[in-house]
């Protein structure tokens, strides 16, 4: 077998991307590194604290890990290495959160460690779960919580859709808390729907948006035998036993006070399902935080954030319990084959010189909005026609002008959720075939025709949404394979940034077609 790793004492890893060895590679170490750089040729992943925490939650041991970099490593394992793959692995479950006759208490195989961390070992209340388990992964160590969980108030409900094969595995794998990442289009409500069923517990549902809302009780209805749904939005209050509610809703804030946060307390809870947990806002981690008795399934295609922010999702929703490589699900047919293309377009004298002398982050607005974008636009819209095709950008002015161009009808943020929903039911029917829209776009729109989608631009370096926009166009389409376009401003912050924005979708198995603009019609 060709040895295709060179492992760096810093743990890092430089994989030969162009080996015949790399996508068999690529699978085992995604489960415990990190993907960094992916220039052509040499990809470059990192081992870490988490993401071995999250090896470890799922099974993987430190000898598995340790045998595979061995077994594909170019030169000899650096000691460094070893020891950090041994000692992080080693501390997920070496401290153990318990609870006895009402009380916490901490218990660890290694008894000098707690009275490092505790002197005088305190004993906790029940409500102060969730901190102790912050308090510890800020020194360190990840907390395995066996306190259990509350059953909940009792209700039933069955499926009637099959569950594929993946989706049974994901669903099999929730014991209680933690995240299951399925790309979009792989069925994650099924999956929420299918651990609400086996829980067989009152649920509520948290999304990031009003769309989202109503895809879950349409799903629902249309999947489950469930009809005690309630819908706690800005129009309904209601609480049912499956309540479905939204990241804004509970982040609400009258007079310094989120009004609507007692949602949480106004039913006995079985399962808190958090839809597109990556965006779990800061208020609602520290609300989370006092949940900890209730059942928590996190919901993503991404499990990663900019902020860093992956160790308190970890810690507060649960470990990584599952993941479905997207190239595998592709494979299998249950979600498209995605052709991606960046499309690098020339930025004129007048606009470079102001680009030249503008601060970093204006030189991304300036290069991100470059009018030579539209042109190209217009020229990848005509050599789809008959397409259903989605402009996604991030800059509103900038979207007012393609949409002008195009014909095309706009969505934004302050596009009311009536129009916005009859717009979206319009591309459905077949009224329309071509849309505009904001990063209200990102999540939970449900458009399964919409076979290519062209990016204009994007919220900086962002990896979840350019996943999440690739997501738009990944429903099955009877073989034939969607198209996503990137539209970038050659040489600039533009293109260094959307380097980044890539980086989750080639670790997923992606590749990045480059093309000048003169080479940015489709080919025959």
């Amino acid at each position: 077998m060709k040895k295709i790793i060179t492992p760096l004492p810093d743990s890092t890893l430089i994989v030969d991307a162009d080996s015949r060895e790399y996508q068999k590679v690529r699978s085992f170490l995604i489960k415990f590194a990190v993907l960094e750089k992916s220039p052509p040729h040499l990809h470059t992943y990192k081992i870490n604290p988490p993401s071995l925490w999250s090896a470890a939650a799922a099974g993987l041991k430190a000898e598995d890990i340790l045998e595979f970099l061995r077994e594909h490593s170019r030169v000899d394992l650096p000691d460094e290495v070893a020891e950090l793959v041994e000692e992080e692995t080693r501390k997920y479950g070496l401290i153990r959160l318990v609870k006895r006759n009402g009380r916490l208490f901490l218990e660890s195989r290694d008894k000098d460690l707690l009275k490092n961390l505790f002197p005088h070992m305190p004993r906790f209340e029940i409500k102060d779960r969730g901190a102790v388990k912050m308090k510890l992964l800020k020194l360190g160590y990840p907390v395995e919580d066996l306190c259990g969980f509350e059953e909940g108030e009792r209700y039933y409900i069955s499926l009637k859709v099959k569950i594929r094969d993946y989706q049974r595995e994901a669903i099999d794998s929730f014991t209680g808390d933690g995240t299951i990442v399925l790309p979009c289009g792989a069925g994650k409500t099924i999956v929420g729907l299918g651990i609400i069923a086996k829980l067989k517990t009152s649920t509520l549902i948290i999304c990031p948006n009003q769309v989202s809302v109503n895809q879950w009780i349409n799903e629902l209805l249309d999947k489950t035998d469930a009809r005690d749904i309630g819908e706690y939005t800005a129009t309904k209050k209601e609480i049912k036993p499956i309540t479905i509610t939204t990241y804004q809703m509970l982040t609400f804030k009258r007079d310094s006070e989120m009004v609507h946060m007692g949602i949480f307390n106004r039913r006995n809870w079985g399962l808190i399902i958090y839809d597109e947990v990556h965006l779990l806002p800061a208020e609602v981690f520290k609300e989370t935080a006092g949940l900890q008795a209730k059942r928590r399934l996190g919901l993503t295609a991404t499990f990663v954030r900019e902020d860093g922010k992956e160790k308190e999702i970890f810690t507060l929703i649960g470990p990584k319990r599952f993941e479905a490589p997207w190239k595998e699900i592709e494979e299998k047919g249950w979600i498209a084959g995605v052709e991606c293309y960046e499309i690098r377009v020339p930025m004129d004298r007048e606009l470079f010189r102001e680009y030249v002398k503008a601060q970093q982050r204006e030189k991304y607005r300036i290069s991100s909005t470059n009018p030579a974008k539209y042109e190209v636009v217009k020229r990848i819209v005509e050599s789809h026609r008959g397409h259903k095709i989605l402009v996604i950008g991030q800059y509103i002015e900038q979207l007012k002008q393609i949409s002008r161009i195009l014909n095309a009808p706009l969505i934004t943020g302050r596009t009311l959720n009536e129009k916005r929903l009859a717009l979206y039911d319009a591309f459905r029917k077949g009224a329309i075939d071509l849309l505009v829209v904001s990063k209200v776009a990102n999540f939970a729109i449900d458009l399964p025709d919409a076979n290519v989608a062209i990016q204009l631009s994007g919220t900086f370096g962002s990896r979840q949404e350019e996943a999440q926009r690739l997501g738009r166009i990944l429903r099955p389409k009877n073989g034939d394979k969607a198209e996503f376009y990137s539209i970038i401003t050659k040489g600039t912050r533009d293109q260094e940034v959307n380097a980044k924005r890539q980086l989750f979708l080639t670790e997923q198995g992606y590749t990045y077609h480059i093309k000048e603009v003169i080479d940015c019609q489709r080919q025959a």
